[in-house]
């Protein structure tokens, strides 16, 4: 229950309020200009709002007051602690890091393009993300065509005595072998920006020119590399839509609700063209659509990354000026809020919209081939209930060692990849996949049984002997019954047998055809849980392995490791690196490089070099 007591020591400031429930989680984060007025008015909606406010205020136990100097500042902190803290009540983008980016580190001293699945404060500038990944491998692929950067995987360029394939095929201007101008190289990373940046027709214009200057110092070869740059530019801006005869960089938003959920559609303009777009689909917002926009604007700007001049929004959002204030800021020039009424930017808008509508669209065609999905798994696989929550168990090893057990939840037929978990086995050595399976299975058991968070169906990889583990730790733990969850083994069996599903009380295995969509769904949540259990798994053995190489050197810990690991990639580069590549590592230093060098290379040592 909202505390009665809370205004008598809350002043009249700016600043940011959390509210806490009885064991200490945030429930909710904002910002007021006036805290105490903004806490007033939430002690009258206790006694008289309904829904889903009344919901939210009934469970709070405390709240939490932060104050700043100024009501921008509060923007901000407000943002970071949605971001932090992710409470039930706030309106929360999903992260970028289920879509792929490219990524081009400009922090380096010879700059990549890479394909990145998360966003980080390292310096890089990142582009997308995309919703296709094809469509960001088909421009990974055009860039690397056209603008031969190195493709090495480490930080730093190594030096070598001859160039790798790419360099030998002209892919890659080399600057391992010293070949590379460093002008030259800067100016195309430049070029690269521009594509992303959605600045092609600029780009076009100044390779335009650069060619016929090229041609008019006779030097036909770097003239054709030119024109083949243009031609094939020139195809891309023929499959862009072009939304607008102006060249502006915008971000169009549109907004669509139905019953108490909410869609927001992206729409990412640049220099006139469509580069991109983004979508959002929020089940239960909490307040009205400006409020609702305002909170999307000040998380999905968050970062600053590739901020437009100009945003065009269905409606005006609460703290307009604030919020322009604060782009602003973070663009380092004015950016302007539209709300357009009519014309060319209305129509944008409308564009926008639509868009959003049909996520809902898209939504229940999903929505009706999952029931339709549910309803044929109770049917061949005789289960109690629709699986909407599916779980899958998955034991990785070499030997016994760096064990570790994945599982992975799907829900409604999608993976939920916020509820994938890894677990390092503690109990058993030496190779006995049973008892690592009873072990997770023991400690994921427990934990749902206290949090009342089971799975529909929870299923291992394996067969009638993983299944017979499976319902031993399920009795002990007293989740044997249909009615608290369902139970399912598959086995990987013959060619010739193909895929078996086990059930508890049955004696034969279900046989289901190779093209079921039942079979292929079980097989589709099977092989992610070997895939996440395997990817954690190998990252555990190179951890090993990069320690056990590294421990016996004196003055090398966890820190120096993990430093040299990412600047030089891998143990293997590490045990070729000279002592000059080594010194340039932060932290390494001269004395350090020659210790780990000779360490590596003994017969360095005893020549004195």
């Amino acid at each position: 229950m909202f505390p009665p007591d809370l205004l008598a020591s809350i002043p009249h400031s700016p600043g940011v309020y959390l509210m806490l429930d009885k064991k200490a989680g945030v429930l909710y984060v904002g910002k007021a200009k006036d805290l105490r007025k903004r806490l007033a008015s939430y002690a009258r909606l206790a006694e008289s709002v309904q829904g889903k406010t009344a919901v939210m205020l009934s469970h709070v136990h405390k709240v939490d007051t932060l104050l700043t100097h100024t009501e921008k500042e509060a923007l901000i902190l407000e943002a970071s602690l949605i971001k932090k803290h992710r409470p039930r009540y706030n309106i929360v983008l999903r992260d970028d890091k289920n879509y792929p980016l490219l990524k081009i580190t400009v922090q380096e001293e010879w700059p990549r393009i890479l394909m990145s699945r998360r966003r980080k404060k390292d310096g890089a500038r990142y582009f997308g993300p995309y919703s296709s990944s094809s469509s960001m491998w088909a421009t990974l692929k055009l860039l690397s065509s056209l603008f031969p950067l190195r493709r090495c995987r480490t930080s730093q360029v190594k030096a070598r005595t001859r160039p790798c394939l790419n360099g030998q095929m002209h892919n890659c201007l080399a600057p391992c072998m010293g070949l590379a101008d460093r002008e030259e190289y800067q100016e195309m990373v430049a070029r690269v920006i521009m594509v992303l940046d959605g600045h092609n027709r600029d780009l076009i214009s100044t390779l335009g020119r650069q060619m016929v200057t090229a041609a008019d110092d006779q030097d036909f070869e770097q003239a054709a590399r030119l024109r083949d740059q243009i031609q094939a530019l020139s195809r891309t801006l023929e499959k862009q839509v072009i939304v607008a005869s102006h060249a502006k960089d915008q971000d169009i938003f549109g907004l669509a609700r139905k019953d108490a959920s909410l869609a927001l559609a992206i729409l990412l303009v640049r220099n006139g063209t469509i580069s991109g777009s983004r979508t959002f689909f929020l089940s239960d917002p909490l307040g009205d659509d400006a409020t609702i926009l305002s909170q999307v604007l000040n998380q999905y700007y968050d970062q600053g990354d590739n901020l437009p001049r100009e945003i065009l929004l269905p409606c005006e959002p609460e703290d307009k000026e604030l919020l322009s204030e604060r782009l602003s800021d973070l663009r380092g020039e004015t950016v302007h809020l539209l709300v357009p009424q009519r014309g060319d930017r209305m129509q944008l808008i409308t564009m926008a919209t639509v868009n959003a509508v049909q996520i809902f669209a898209e939504r229940d065609k999903k929505e009706q081939s999952w029931q339709a999905l549910a309803s044929a798994m109770v049917k061949s696989l005789h289960l109690s209930r629709p699986p909407e929550t599916i779980e899958c168990l998955d034991i990785s090893n070499t030997s016994g060692q760096q064990a570790v057990g994945s599982l992975v939840c799907f829900q409604q037929g999608e993976p939920a990849r916020h509820l994938f978990r890894h677990y390092k086995i503690r109990t058993v050595d030496g190779p006995d996949d049973y008892a690592m399976m009873g072990e997770v299975l023991e400690r994921r058991l427990k934990r749902g049984v206290a949090e009342n968070d089971l799975p529909d169906l929870l299923m291992v990889d394996g067969g009638r002997g993983q299944l017979g583990i499976a319902m031993r730790v399920a009795r002990e733990a007293g989740v044997e019954d249909a009615r608290e969850l369902d139970w399912l083994a598959i086995a990987k069996e013959k060619l010739e047998e193909g895929e078996k599903v086990y059930k508890p009380g049955r004696k034969n295995p279900i046989l289901l055809p190779a093209h079921n969509p039942v079979l292929l769904y079980l097989m589709r949540i099977r092989d992610e849980s070997h895939r996440y259990g395997i990817t954690f798994h190998r990252r555990l053995r190179n951890t090993s392995t990069l320690a056990s190489e590294l421990d016996t050197i004196s003055g090398i810990g966890p820190k120096k490791k993990e430093v040299l690991l990412k600047h030089l990639g891998s143990l293997r580069q590490i045990k070729q690196a000279s002592k000059e590549t080594l010194s340039r590592v932060p932290g390494i230093g001269s004395e350090m490089a020659r210790e780990i060098h000779h360490h590596f290379h003994p017969e360095a040592r005893q020549s004195g070099q």
